[in-house]
């Protein structure tokens, strides 16, 4: 696979099985969100997606904090802000398109055919929190903790934490970590179901999440995609319009070659087998 003999600059990527293990490189200073992570993530995961053969992505990263969040030569590098002197209505656009990009960086989890886990260790802080919420799951070790740090900084946060920590937790918590800009321990988060479980150490953290990608790798993808974009589309929409997508997504996808492999394995007690996702081909090629 191509993505896998690339040189990125915050990121390296593997492949252990039908699981993508794509960790954040950067753990000498960090894993603070430099110019270049903003654009080789989405690459990197749109790529796994639009390929098809992998099964589970995992999101980890290196050193003892998983992410410091947004590095300030964001800020100044034009990638938010523009130095060109130009219209005030068509400098503003550019501000809201910048914000878009950056949120586009994290809302390719949610596209991607397939689960996105995220394994936290030590500091998970202002768009470290952006990032983890748009993924499926998220575990964490011991020594984990959450801030939004945006509004320590005098900013409201602006690449989903907003939009999706209400989702995941009870909303009057959201909004005191939002206020307040308080630290949340990893107890604290699996307490109010930010968390799936916690693990002793980031070594036994990043193990048990590769494991537990590797069970949902064993299931049909076909399935696994179908649940997943219903999952999602539920989260946004009333049950009857729920139920009326799940529906007419069965009609479209449901075949059952990949029941029949299922019982053919079981009678056998074997492991089932799946043909991949069929990949992605952009325009009409």
């Amino acid at each position: 696979m191509r993505l896998f003999s690339m040189t990125y600059e915050c990121f390296e990527v593997t492949e252990i099985g039908k699981v993508t293990h794509v960790q954040l490189s950067r753990g000498d200073n960090l894993n603070t969100m430099i110019p270049a992570f903003w654009s080789e993530l989405p690459k990197i995961i749109n790529a796994i997606s639009d390929e098809g053969k992998a099964r589970a992505i995992v999101i980890s990263s290196t050193g003892k904090h998983f992410c410091a969040g947004m590095d300030l030569s964001v800020f100044t590098s034009g990638g938010l802000e523009s130095g060109a002197k130009i219209e005030k209505g068509r400098r503003n656009a550019l501000t809201r398109g910048s914000a878009l990009h950056l949120q586009d960086s994290f809302t390719c989890f949610e596209k991607a055919r397939m689960p996105v886990l995220t394994a936290i260790q030590g500091g998970c802080v202002g768009g470290a929190v952006d990032m983890v919420t748009a993924a499926d799951m998220r575990y964490a070790s011991e020594d984990a903790w959450f801030c939004i740090q945006e509004i320590n900084i005098g900013m409201t946060a602006d690449v989903g934490t907003l939009q999706r920590l209400p989702k995941i937790i009870p909303e009057g918590v959201a909004r005191e970590l939002a206020y307040t800009g308080r630290r949340m321990s990893a107890k604290k988060a699996y307490e109010v179901g930010l968390v799936n479980q916690i693990f002793s150490t980031h070594e036994e953290l990043v193990e048990g999440v590769l494991d537990i990608a590797g069970e949902i790798a064993t299931k049909s993808p076909l399935a696994i995609w179908g649940t997943k974009e219903s999952i999602n589309f539920t989260r946004d929409h009333s049950v009857a319009d729920s139920l009326n997508f799940i529906a007419t997504w069965q009609a479209g996808m449901y075949q059952p070659q990949d029941m029949a492999s299922v019982f053919e394995a079981q009678s056998k007690n074997e492991e089932p087998e799946f043909d991949d996702l069929p990949p992605v081909r952009p325009g009409l090629a």
